[in-house]
Formats: C-alpha cells, sequence, structure tokens
C-alpha cells in the first residue's frame, strides 16, 4: 500500500500495491500496523456502504462533533465518484481548504480522512457504492453537515445535481472564526 499526504495535512491518498499475473492480480486493502506505522488511527469500529442510483447524487458534507470526531477510510467499490473533503480544524495550516480526488472501482483508490474533516461525494456513474471505515459509532446527536453549496468554499461540482437528501439541501453555511 502506497501512502500519499494530500494538500491537505493529514489525509492520505491511498493506492494499492497490485501483484499481477495472467490471473489478474492480488493486492492488500487494509493492513492495521501500515497505519499505526504512519501514526494514523486504526481501529475501525463500524463499517458502512452507500449504493447511489443516480449519476450526479450529493451526499455530504458530514461530520460528528467532539467527542465523537471519526476518521475514516473510504473507496468506492462499484462506479466512479467525486470524492470531496473540507478541513474545519481551526489549528490546521490548510483550515477552510477543499480538496477533491476521484475514487473509482477501476483505479482502486482509497481515501485517509482524519478527525475534524467534513467528507462528502457526487457521484459520476449511475450505480456507484462507497464503502466507508469509521473509527467512531454513528451518534445522530454529534451528526453534523455543511452545505454542499455553501459560499466559503465555493465546492465546484463536477455535475448537475440529480439527487440529494433534503437533510443536505437543508445544512447552513459554515460558522467558521
Amino acid at each position: 500500500m502506497k501512502f500519499i499526504e494530500t494538500k491537505i495535512k493529514g489525509v492520505f491518498l491511498i493506492e494499492i500495491e497490485k501483484i499481477e499475473d495472467r490471473r489478474g492480480f492480488f493486492a492488500r486493502t487494509w493492513d492495521s500496523q501500515e497505519l499505526k506505522n504512519k501514526k494514523l488511527i486504526h481501529n475501525f469500529v463500524q463499517c458502512s456502504i452507500s449504493f447511489n442510483k443516480k449519476k450526479g447524487t450529493i451526499r455530504g458534507m458530514h461530520f460528528q462533533l467532539p467527542p465523537y470526531e471519526e476518521s475514516k477510510i473510504v473507496n468506492c467499490v462499484k462506479g466512479k465518484i467525486f470524492d470531496v473533503i473540507i478541513d474545519l480544524r481551526k489549528n490546521s495550516p490548510t483550515f477552510k481548504q477543499w480538496e477533491s480526488n476521484e475514487l473509482s472501482s477501476e483505479n482502486y483508490k482509497m481515501l485517509y480522512i482524519p478527525k475534524g474533516i467534513a467528507h462528502g461525494f457526487q457521484t459520476l456513474e449511475d450505480n456507484s457504492e462507497v464503502y466507508y471505515q469509521m473509527s467512531e459509532y454513528y451518534k445522530p446527536e454529534y451528526y453534523r453537515g455543511i452545505r454542499y453549496d455553501d459560499p466559503n468554499f465555493k465546492i465546484r461540482w463536477p455535475l448537475p445535481i440529480s439527487a440529494i437528501s433534503e437533510n443536505d439541501k437543508e445544512w447552513e453555511t459554515a460558522k467558521l472564526n
């Protein structure tokens, strides 16, 4: 596994290292010791999957408040997504910055997202599935979000929106100091 730090401090794009032969390939997609060696959270307590019927679907921008902030590993196991993160950590050199990565079932890339980062995505293909590993259990009373079109960030979504939840449309804009 290759860990490539992104422009957002503490976020890593994870690429698999394929061992290929005539049958196809074999690759590690998870190794707690690798994360531990890089001083990343490696104890994940919950896994979830998000199935999205339509290309252009937006989910996000989600996070959990302390003391239940969560680190995540996200990958697209079917289809393709435009994955977006926003740094909400006030003491971070990349505070208020966002970035995107394309994750797909073809490129096998994953994203390690530390605590304090909002996360969301837009599907680039119909029937896309996203798999999450999370370091904290879901706590609805600590669950929050930021509007997908928050003018503080000016995220440039690549497609017109085909589907979005009422909840995601109604999040407030971020109050960042």
